[in-house]
């Protein structure tokens, strides 16, 4: 089974409110510093995103892939690689807690398996760097109001 790395931050805002920004994909360029596009091929009868095609460039890495996005419940996103030039896998996911009166605890989890070599603790290393980052980003993105 592979290791997954995750960590959590706390935002000022409700619930809604921050899976409101996780789930706005078109957006993710303006707040993300490494996707360049991003586009939903697929929604569910909800009109959440089911599939998303992602651009990527995280320095040394870019990539073109496809993510599949299961939605459970308002708190809880998960999704899974469809398709990759760099990457075998990618499952993640966001929960969401209340954490008292307008406060969201965010806990990211993320496995990733590249396609080229590369010991554990770098990759997991390079996880870290990416859950952090995202979470930093989701922060400033949502207690910012531009939603």
């Amino acid at each position: 089974m592979a290791e997954h790395t995750s960590s959590s931050i706390t935002i000022e805002a409700a619930p809604a409110d921050v899976m409101g920004v996780i789930a706005d994909f078109a957006r993710y360029p303006e707040w993300t510093g490494e996707v360049k596009e991003a586009e939903v091929l697929r929604t569910d009868g909800d009109g959440r995103a089911e599939q998303v095609r992602l651009v990527m460039d995280a320095g040394a890495i870019k990539d073109d892939q496809t993510l599949a996005y299961t939605w459970a419940g308002p708190h809880e996103v998960s999704w899974t690689l469809v398709k990759s030039q760099m990457l075998r896998a990618l499952d993640g996911s966001y929960v969401l807690a209340p954490a008292g009166p307008g406060t969201t605890e965010v806990t990211y989890r993320l496995t990733v398996d590249v396609k080229i070599p590369m010991l554990g603790m770098i990759k997991r290393k390079a996880e870290k760097v990416i859950i952090d980052r995202a979470l930093a980003g989701l922060k400033k993105r949502v207690e910012s109001g531009a939603q």
